[in-house]
């Protein structure tokens, strides 16, 4: 499958699309949005991603024991869910600068909403693509809102099983959706690399006929390589400024300097895949002189007999093959040959 978000083409042989996750790293700071965009187009991303919600569309704001945050999390300190999405969410009312902003950059940029009415403010804004969180899989109103629009979907699976991603996927199509790419995802923070099963990735492509790809909330990037390597056609990872300022999701989240390096590495990850070929390549044909053939390793005197004694396979390959060594010994020379002399089958006497 392939598909477009703007302009850029997504999917089976197409450069890998690379998704900078803003997130709640801005700190409530819209100058720090701005600057984590330029950073992130600095950095050679092909997207913005947000996430469009307020405390009140995911959660209600309550201390009972169901809406407290667990205690062995980073985020702990906010109490309950409510206060942590209230601290974390980005301001709506930034929304329409933002879009601006990116686009006057030439940076595609799109959100995850996590409401009904988020998806309509998004299409106010002729948002290019959807996401859904791994957490909203079963949040079958939004997937419906989201299919009816007709843009491409990517979907996150870390909360997910196989039934889950097959009610997504029905509900999906059968509002409208034809656009589909499913991203492998951990959905906990930071995720352990051993848990990734980077090669689903593989498999999301053929069982669903989608576009695959990764949602990496790992620290580092080896993920994000690898993944690229099994043929992720979307990598999408968490971003953050190079500064030392502590933001909501700055313990998990690849600093500018690091995301470029990353980036960097995807694309020439992408240049080594290349194609199937079996061609030898331009810059090997420099060393096609490397291999051997067949040279006269001691004199052989006129009506000389070839023998493993005067002609070896050596390199260079300037000499006859080394498929005819066989062939030519017990035969008879019809000149002297010297040592150091390329073997040439016009040497040996033809019978009459």
């Amino acid at each position: 499958m392939k598909f477009k978000i703007g302009k850029t083409a997504i999917g089976e042989n197409e450069p890998c699309f690379i998704v900078a996750e803003l997130s709640g790293n801005h700190n409530g700071d819209f100058r720090r949005v701005k600057k984590m965009i330029l950073k992130a187009k600095e950095a050679g991303v092909d997207a913005i991603k947000l996430q469009t919600y307020t405390a009140d569309t995911i959660t209600l704001n309550s201390n009972k024991n169901d809406f407290k945050i667990i205690k062995k999390t980073p985020w702990k300190n906010h109490g309950n869910l409510w206060n942590l999405y209230n601290s974390a969410y980005t301001p709506w009312e930034w929304h329409k600068k933002i879009f601006k902003f990116a686009r006057k950059l030439k940076i595609e940029i799109f959100s995850s909403p996590f409401s009904e009415s988020a998806v309509e403010l998004l299409e106010s804004l002729n948002c290019s693509a959807y996401k859904i969180a791994s957490a909203e899989i079963n949040h079958i109103p939004l997937l419906e809102k989201v299919a009816k629009t007709k843009k491409p979907v990517i979907l996150s699976i870390g909360l997910a099983n196989l039934s889950d991603i097959k009610v997504a996927l029905k509900t999906l199509k059968k509002n409208g959706c034809k656009k589909i790419a499913i991203l492998q995802c951990v959905s906990s923070y930071p995720s352990p690399i051993e848990e990734q099963n980077l090669i689903k990735i593989k498999n999301i492509k053929k069982r669903f006929n989608v576009v695959a790809g990764l949602s990496d909330h790992t620290i580092g990037t080896s993920s994000a390589l690898a993944s690229a390597a099994l043929g992720a056609s979307i990598i999408e990872k968490h971003f953050n400024l190079d500064d030392t300022k502590k933001t909501v999701d700055s313990f998990f989240s690849l600093k500018k300097k690091d995301f470029k390096i990353m980036v960097k590495k995807i694309r020439e990850i992408e240049l080594a895949i290349g194609k199937v070929t079996y061609n030898i390549s331009k810059s090997s044909k420099k060393n096609l002189n490397s291999r051997r053939s067949i040279y006269v390793s001691k004199q052989i005197n006129k009506g000389g007999i070839i023998s493993k004694d005067n002609i070896r396979v050596v390199r260079p390959s300037f000499g006859l093959h080394p498929k005819f060594f066989k062939k030519i010994l017990g035969k008879k020379v019809n000149r002297k040959l010297m040592e150091g002399t390329r073997f040439n089958l016009n040497y040996i006497i033809k019978k009459n």
